[in-house]
């Protein structure tokens, strides 16, 4: 396993964690932008453009979602 194939299994692991606790804090959304934008960078990096792009979209409705549960918690 290559270090760009870590690097993948990394992200689209810390999507699977971060998304599944969204409900426990916004800070979990905003980990899932975090790991979204991990997820884009990896597709473009092996040649999945496609992929990067629909993960780096899911990162900025994740990163919305995050300051609209951010500012209805204060």
């Amino acid at each position: 396993m290559d270090r760009l194939t870590l690097f993948g299994l990394f992200a689209v692991s810390a999507m699977l964690v971060t998304y599944t606790l969204e409900k426990r804090s916004h800070w979990f959304i905003l980990a899932f932008g975090g790991s979204c934008v991990l997820g884009s960078a990896y597709g473009f990096l092996q040649g999945a453009w496609p992929f990067g792009l629909v993960e780096g979209v899911w990162s900025i409705i994740a990163i919305r979602r995050w300051w609209e549960a951010r500012t209805e918690s204060k």
